[in-house]
């Protein structure tokens, strides 16, 4: 079973949708690991702050049943599937990591480009993973979050 690691944010009622997701995928998938949640500025536009942590689980899904979990648990909190991508949201799930997997497709990119250029990604993924190797980098993400310029991204730990 691959390690699969996912980005979870929200800037609308981001505690009770953060809280509401997580259980599901509880629910969905059995035993998870979530890091701390993080308060942080949105990216890529203006708007309310963000709240984000990360999720781990051992996956007996494919990647494609990963996916479908994922955006049900975003439907589930009211997230629109034709939304645009910056704007605020109610829930925003993204797979990070899936095992050692490399892929590129029309649909999704593994290990996923922007978690090495995004604190609130990969700030909390360090706190659950800090000895994972990257698939493509071949360094830890304890190393990367090392090498990361944390002072320009600040994060501040919130309480769910």
């Amino acid at each position: 079973m691959p390690d699969v690691y996912v980005a979870a944010g929200s800037n609308i009622e981001p505690k009770q949708n953060l809280r509401t997701a997580i259980n599901a995928l509880k629910r969905r998938l059995g035993e998870v690991q979530v890091s701390r949640a993080y308060r942080n500025k949105a990216v890529g536009f203006e708007g309310p702050e963000f709240i984000n942590l990360v999720i781990g689980f051992k996956a007996d899904l494919t990647l494609t049943e990963v996916l479908a979990v994922l955006q049900a648990v975003e439907g589930l909190c009211g997230r629109a599937r034709k939304a645009p991508k910056f704007e605020p949201r109610t829930m925003d799930l993204d797979l990070l990591i899936y095992g050692d997997m490399v892929c590129a497709t029309h649909a999704i990119t593994l290990p996923r480009p922007d978690l090495v250029k995004r604190a609130y990604m990969l700030g909390p993924l360090a706190e659950l993973a800090p000895g994972l190797v990257h698939p493509t980098l071949h360094k830890t993400i304890g190393e990367l979050w090392q090498e990361f310029d944390q002072a320009a991204h600040p994060m501040t730990v919130v309480d769910l």
